[in-house]
């Protein structure tokens, strides 16, 4: 659903990626309500939900009374210490979304194997239902037995309001693009310590497999499985194990340990994107040949200017 960053004044954040990367904002896109003490922007790299159904989520919680859900402040403040206090890349929770009789079929899953989830209530601001793994209302405190570590919430997609040629088959493309624009959201990277526990975890308890087989990208210095969806247009999960200490991967996991790493968008015209953000001020590196997307172009924006979140282009 969303490629999100937990950071203190999501509000600024939001203008930060708009400024600097020319992600799209709008303040019909900013949820808060007084009964759940939270701020988000769902921003998006690309006007249409149906070309880009996976949004930009900067956000933070309040600390006030949660009447709307007063176990969450518990599960948040674990779900920190569980990532690290100092880390600049966290999590509030990787969210997938579901249509709704295959959520049913998830949470029946769930119930019938015993494992640890919890459910928020519904109420009149979110009348809708939202589940985390690791946790229960009892002891809301996240641990990484049920998901491997990935800090998953799940919802149904019906809150959503995605547009019905969302789901069309074949998936709607862009049109009328312009050099330089942005297309989608096409993966999140997540870093993990061990993979194949990773994946053992979430194939034994969610059945859920990687699309394709677990690659090994020695250049990168990492192994990498991606995680993907129904929908054509959804960013993937890639989740990710370093293999040496000295690639970008180990470089972080051993700096901040594991947790969210990049948010990889796609663009039409990366050259064109390299001006765009030239004229914004952004910094960038421009990597000619990376493993990580089969051998071509890609562009790393400097973390120091987006508040220490990496966000990567790539070619469409």
């Amino acid at each position: 659903m969303t490629a999100d960053m937990m950071l203190a004044d999501p509000d600024d954040m939001a203008k930060v990626l708009a400024d600097r990367l020319g992600i799209h904002a709008h303040p019909k896109w900013r949820q808060a309500f007084d009964g759940h003490p939270y701020i988000a922007h769902f921003l998006r790299v690309h006007k249409s939900l149906a070309v880009a159904p996976t949004r930009v989520e900067p956000q933070w919680h309040l600390d006030q009374p949660n009447a709307g859900d007063p176990m969450f402040h518990d599960f948040l403040e674990s779900l920190k210490a569980y990532q690290g206090p100092h880390r600049p890349m966290i999590t509030h929770s990787i969210v997938l979304a579901m249509r709704g009789e295959k959520f049913d079929v998830l949470m029946d899953k769930l119930m019938r194997r015993r494992l640890r989830f919890r459910m928020a209530r519904r109420t009149p601001d979110m009348p809708f239902d939202r589940m985390w793994m690791g946790c229960t209302p009892e002891d809301p405190r996240y641990r990484p037995d049920v998901d491997g570590g990935l800090c998953i919430e799940v919802m149904p997609t019906e809150p959503l309001q995605l547009p019905a040629e969302t789901f069309a088959v074949p998936a709607p493309q862009p049109r009328d693009l312009k050099p330089g624009d942005m297309v989608r959201v096409t993966a999140r990277g997540f870093l993990v310590r061990d993979l194949d526990e990773t994946l053992r975890c979430c194939s034994r308890n969610l059945d859920w497999e990687p699309a394709s087989a677990v690659e090994h990208l020695p250049a990168e210095g990492y192994r990498r499985a991606r995680m993907g969806f129904a929908l054509a247009n959804s960013a993937s999960l890639d989740v990710i194990e370093a293999t040496r200490w000295n690639g970008d991967a180990g470089t972080y996991l051993n700096a901040w340990g594991p947790g969210p790493w990049y948010i990889r968008i796609a663009v039409h015209g990366l050259e064109a994107k390299a001006e765009d953000l030239k004229a914004r001020g952004t910094r960038f590196t421009w990597v000619s040949e990376s493993e990580a997307v089969g051998g071509k172009p890609l562009i790393r924006v400097e973390p120091e200017d987006l508040r220490g979140q990496l966000f990567e282009f790539e070619a469409y």
